[in-house]
């Protein structure tokens, strides 16, 4: 689950992390409002759930309440399109204005799982500001990366090692050391997955401040956190996306025009490779998982066809736990109910395929049923191309 920039740092001020002073507005006035209580010049940034924002037009400077007013007038009720948001763009409804701070220097810090030790991590860089990823790929050894045993924690010895390399001056490496540990207590506690300060600053005064945040929490842990879970906006999901999570579901958008359900994110992305593999491209993909009932696969199946751009449907299924029949059963009430005219190609596997073929075949619809996965992506992707 991702949440606002105002939001992520409200809670990472509860664990001690330094933030700028800053107000949420919503509108114009309170824009004005924030800035007289600010005093001086003020930062007035567009809360979205997308980076890119400074490069798009969505943080400026305001030198004077007045200005910080205009802007927000400017900035309120418009689509900010960044590089993630795609063409389409994100509805601003919110801004956060922020105290102007003398800053010294940028850097890149993030709290992350890595994966491939699994433990958590701390990555830096002393380029801050700038996308992380193009530094990674550029300029590798302007990376530093410090695991983290979660049995121990994360050390002091580990804050000072980082603060140093980051080549922060010896009357900042204390705050530092302290901003990384409070950052990680925040990190551990919340279930996050993601906490990252792009870009870390320090001021000329030797404060060390988070000047933006992020943070992303794992989904599975939220039952924790019903304080967390209260923060989610929907406004910046996808609404079919809601929908599936609904039903305890798990459905992607993709930019394609073959709608996939399978179970399980492997086959899922396997799915998608050998549609690609055949020519094609994945509209989607709905997972619904190893043990969903007749009436998930229906709503998943009326979830995958009301994306405007499917013009094929391709149903994956590894029959394990999930037996074939059940899903062959789902999917012929879904496209019944529908009236759905688009072609659907469908590969069983596993438990019940017999079953779950003979329900399709005898159901009197249009099905098409395919001998293997390869057989099945270049069906399904001829079928696309001829919709």
């Amino acid at each position: 689950m991702k949440i606002h920039e105002y939001q992520a740092k409200q809670i990472l001020a509860r664990f001690g992390v330094q933030v700028p002073r800053g107000e949420l507005a919503e509108t114009p006035d309170e824009a004005r409002a924030a800035a007289e209580h600010l005093g001086g010049t003020v930062v007035v940034k567009a809360q979205i759930h997308a980076g890119g924002r400074g490069k798009a037009g969505g943080v400026k400077l305001a030198a004077s309440p007045d200005e910080a007013e205009r802007l927000a007038r400017e900035m309120l009720g418009k689509k900010l399109i960044t590089a993630q948001t795609g063409p389409e763009g994100r509805l601003v409804r919110r801004l956060l204005v922020e105290e102007g701070l003398a800053v010294e220097r940028e850097f890149y810090l993030g709290a992350v799982l890595d994966r491939a030790t699994a433990r958590p991590a701390f990555i830096a860089s002393s380029e801050g500001g700038v996308e992380i990823e193009a530094v990674a790929a550029e300029h590798p050894e302007k990376i530093l990366n410090e695991a983290v045993d979660p049995a121990v924690g994360f050390q002091a010895f580990q804050a000072r090692k980082l603060a140093f390399g980051l080549g922060l001056r010896a009357e900042q490496v204390n705050e530092a050391a302290k901003f990384l540990a409070n950052l990680y207590r925040a990190f551990e506690a919340t279930d996050a997955s993601l906490a990252e300060i792009n870009p870390l600053v320090t001021t000329r005064d030797n404060r060390v401040l988070a000047l933006d945040a992020k943070m992303n929490f794992d989904d599975n842990a939220l039952y924790r956190h019903p304080e967390i879970r209260e923060l989610r906006d929907l406004n910046e999901e996808d609404p079919l996306e809601i929908k599936a999570s609904d039903f305890k579901l798990n459905y992607i958008r993709l930019d394609g025009s073959v709608g996939c359900m399978v179970n399980g994110a492997g086959l899922a992305m396997a799915t998608m490779d050998i549609i690609q593999y055949a020519g094609g491209r994945p509209a989607n993909f709905l997972d619904v998982g190893g043990g969903a009932n007749e009436e998930q696969v229906r709503h998943g199946f009326e979830i995958i066809l009301s994306d405007s751009h499917v013009k094929a449907v391709l149903i994956n299924i590894f029959g394990g736990i999930m037996r074939c029949d059940i899903v062959a059963s789902g999917v012929v009430a879904a496209v019944k109910a529908l009236g759905t005219k688009a072609p659907v190609v469908v590969r069983l596997e596993g438990t019940n395929v017999e079953l779950g073929q003979k329900i399709l075949r005898e159901s009197g619809l249009n099905f098409t049923v395919a001998n293997g996965m390869k057989d099945a992506a270049e069906k399904v992707v001829a079928l696309a191309r001829k919709n």
